[in-house]
């Protein structure tokens, strides 16, 4: 008899557990902000280069061994990455679908491993005094596996931290490209013509 108790516990924390889940939203949003300390076309220039991704991503750091192909034109709609590495990246593709100069940069996300899943990812740039206000919102569908889940990890907090690290790294690359390009035009500015 106990043992028909224990086995009526679970089916009913089972049931439990699928209704829950059942009630999970059907889509999910991931959303930060930062301030930049650089111009709108500086930083709207290294987000709409994938092949600049490496610089700034907090993932690239996750796996020194990575694979990476890059296809179609160098930034801009049409420019893919393709990645493929440890369990902490795992496998992928990035294509730029919209670019607006100083403005947005809409990709398509795809990943395949560690599971499947299509998710829309936006860069939007607005001017900000000193520099640029960028939000990464990163848009997708809850499939059974994503709200399964949601019931151990709280997937906002985890993806927004590496958005925020993100952000961060894409503050300090952007910055030290502005103070470059300002040395260069100061150093341009005060050699004497001919």
């Amino acid at each position: 008899m106990p043992f028909l108790i224990a086995i009526g516990v679970v089916v009913l924390l089972m049931i439990a557990a699928l209704a829950f889940m059942a009630t999970r939203p059907a889509d999910f949003r991931i959303e930060r902000s930062a301030q930049v300390d650089a111009s709108r076309n500086v930083v709207f220039s290294i987000i709409n280069d994938l092949r600049r991704w490496g610089e700034w991503s907090p993932y690239e750091k996750r796996d020194p061994n990575m694979k990476r192909i890059f296809e179609g034109p160098s930034s801009g709609p049409g420019a893919i990455y393709t990645w493929s590495g440890n369990n902490q990246v795992g496998e992928g593709r990035m294509t730029i679908v919209e670019s607006r100069p100083g403005e947005l940069v809409s990709m398509e996300l795809e990943f395949s491993r560690p599971f499947k899943s299509t998710n829309e990812v936006n860069f939007e740039l607005t001017a900000s005094e000193g520099g640029t206000r960028v939000t990464w919102i990163m848009d997708g569908k809850n499939n059974f596996r994503t709200k399964a889940m949601s019931l151990f990890m709280n997937m906002d907090e985890m993806v927004g931290k590496d958005f925020e690290q993100g952000l961060a790294n894409l503050n300090r690359v952007a910055w030290a490209e502005s103070l470059k390009t300002r040395e260069g035009k100061a150093a341009r500015a005060a050699t004497p013509r001919a």
